[in-house]
């Protein structure tokens, strides 16, 4: 067989498999914005780009304490036809952290998944799947914040070989190579330097997962960002673009 015939045949074969990824996931869960499917928020397909600009404008209306104003009728009918995120958000629990607010977004805007620590697990990865594939959302960006808990915790873990009860311990055990790898560096503080080097280290796991997002990314389709919601001020500060 031809070199061009094999190379023809290996491009079918891709795309075949990404027709079929796609098609599965169109089966299993629905809602896929094809070309001419129905998209509830004209406003919400932009490029990675233009998304992250906007939650870096809504951060400053939020921190200005300017937020839009809100109407909760006005796209309730659309949005119970179907979803089109312009970004997804990989979040800590803190009930202090709300992605909606501090990036004064609105329902439908933001496909936020969110566990103690905002790392990444199973369960995390398949719904930011979901969200880029399935969605279509452009962005997606990991949040830590400033005095975290399950940080705080996770160091203790390291240094002092604490433990804790039920399964809080996983957390510790899955935030520890940040620990370790932040320890590496000798910062002057070091839980700023672990939330920095957990963000970091979740934005490149999601950035290099297959077979979904990194193909994604490769392609232009999804940019995977990371940023830091600070406590005291209300903003949040871009670390990884």
């Amino acid at each position: 067989m031809c070199s061009l015939c094999d190379s023809k045949k290996q491009i079918s074969r891709r795309s075949f498999l990404g027709a079929s990824i796609a098609g599965s996931l169109s089966l299993a869960f629905g809602n896929v914005l094809a070309a001419d499917a129905f998209i509830p928020k004209q406003e919400n397909v932009i490029t990675p780009d233009e998304a992250l600009n906007r939650l870096v404008k809504g951060n400053q209306r939020y921190v200005a304490n300017q937020p839009s104003p809100a109407n909760f009728t006005a796209t309730r009918e659309a949005l119970s036809k179907g979803q089109n995120p312009f970004a997804c958000v990989l979040s800590c629990a803190d009930s202090r952290v709300s992605p909606e607010l501090c990036f004064d977004a609105e329902r439908g805007d933001l496909f936020v998944t969110r566990v103690a620590g905002n790392y990444v697990t199973p369960q995390i990865l398949a719904s930011l799947e979901y969200g880029a594939a399935v969605l279509q959302s452009p962005l997606i960006i990991v949040l830590g914040h400033t005095s975290c808990g399950a940080i705080k915790a996770s160091i203790d873990a390291v240094q002092k070989d604490a433990s804790f009860p039920g399964h809080i311990q996983t957390i510790t055990t899955d935030l520890s190579p940040a620990v370790r790898s932040a320890m590496l560096k000798r910062p002057a503080n070091l839980e700023s330097a672990v939330t920095k080097e957990n963000v970091m280290l979740n934005v490149d796991a999601l950035r290099n997962s297959t077979p979904i997002l990194r193909k994604r990314v490769q392609s232009g389709q999804l940019k995977v960002v990371g940023g830091i919601y600070h406590l005291d001020s209300g903003s949040v500060e871009i670390i990884s673009t």
